[in-house]
C-alpha cells in the first residue's frame, strides 16, 4: 500500500527482533529508512532484507547507550536523507535481577539505554520536525512499564520513564503535528529475552490469556499503523499494547 512512501525513517535497535520487523514492515510500505544498531553484522542483515524489499537503506552503527551514539542515528538521517520524518526509538537491554541484588551499574546501564537513549534521540529529532511541521515519533516500551515485574524492577521503571516521556513530550508537540505515541509489548520471542530464565517465562506464558509470547512481525503494524495517515493522525501520546492480553487498559 506504501503508507509510508519516502518518508524518512529512524529506527534503532534494528538489528534483530522488533527494531528489524519493523524496520522490514516500513520497507514493504516505501519508507526511505536509516537503521541503527551497534551490532554490524545483524545491521547489514536486516539491511539487505530491507533492500531486497525495495527500500532505500543507510546504515548507522552506533550505541544509543551513549549521548553521541543516540544522537548519531538522526544525525546521519539529516545528513543522507535532508531530514528525519519518523523516528522509532526501539532500541533496549534487558537484565534480570532482583532488586535487592540490584547494583547500582546494573541500574544505571538500564535507565542509559532504555530511557536516556529515548529522551537525547528525540531531543534530536525535534528541531527537524517542528521545522517541517509533521514529524512521527514512537517510543517502543513494555507492559511491564504499567504493571511492573518481579526481578525487573529496573527494566519496569525505565519503561515506565518512556511511557511518561512519551506523553508529556506529546502534549508538547501535538500542536506542530509531531505526534508521539508508545507501544508497549507483552513478552515476545525476540534475542532481547534471551538473558531471562525459563522459570520466569514459562510462569509469565501461563498468566496470558493468549497464553503464549508473541513474535516481532505481529508487533510491527502497530508501528505501521502510528508513522501512517490518515491511520495514525489521531493517536496523540497513546500506549498501545500488542501485549497477548496481559495489559488491558
Amino acid at each position: 500500500m506504501n503508507v509510508l512512501s519516502n518518508r524518512r525513517a529512524v529506527i534503532t535497535g534494528a538489528g534483530s527482533g522488533i527494531g528489524a520487523a519493523i524496520a522490514r514492515a516500513y520497507a514493504a510500505e516505501g519508507a526511505r529508512l536509516l537503521l541503527a544498531d551497534r551490532d554490524a553484522t545483524r545491521l547489514a542483515e536486516t539491511a539487505i532484507a530491507c533492500r531486497n524489499l525495495g527500500a532505500e537503506v543507510f546504515e548507522c552503527i552506533a550505541d544509543v547507550g551513549t549521548v553521541e551514539g543516540a544522537q548519531a542515528s538522526v544525525d546521519a538521517c539529516v545528513a543522507h536523507y535532508g531530514g528525519i520524518d519518523i523516528l522509532v526509538n526501539n532500541a533496549g537491554m534487558l537484565t534480570q535481577a532482583r532488586c535487592v541484588d540490584l547494583s547500582i551499574e546494573m541500574w544505571n546501564d538500564m535507565l542509559r539505554v532504555d530511557l536516556t537513549s529515548v529522551f537525547v534521540a528525540s531531543q534530536r529529532a525535534l528541531p527537524h520536525m517542528l521545522a517541517q511541521r509533521w514529524g512521527r515519533i514512537i517510543n517502543v516500551a513494555s507492559q511491564l512499564g504499567i504493571k511492573g515485574g518481579a526481578e525487573l524492577t529496573h527494566y519496569a521503571a525505565a519503561k515506565a520513564g518512556v511511557i511518561g516521556f512519551t506523553k508529556s513530550l506529546a502534549l508538547e508537540v501535538a500542536k506542530d503535528n509531531v505526534l508521539v505515541n508508545a507501544i508497549a509489548p507483552g513478552p515476545i520471542e525476540t534475542p532481547l529475552v534471551g538473558g531471562i530464565s525459563e522459570t520466569w517465562k514459562r510462569a509469565k506464558s501461563a498468566e496470558l490469556p493468549l497464553g503464549r509470547f508473541g513474535v516481532a512481525d505481529e508487533v510491527a503494524p502497530t508501528a505501521v499503523l502510528l508513522a501512517s495517515e490518515p491511520g495514525g493522525n489521531l493517536f496523540v501520546g497513546q500506549t498501545l499494547g500488542p501485549n497477548s492480553g496481559d495489559v488491558m487498559p
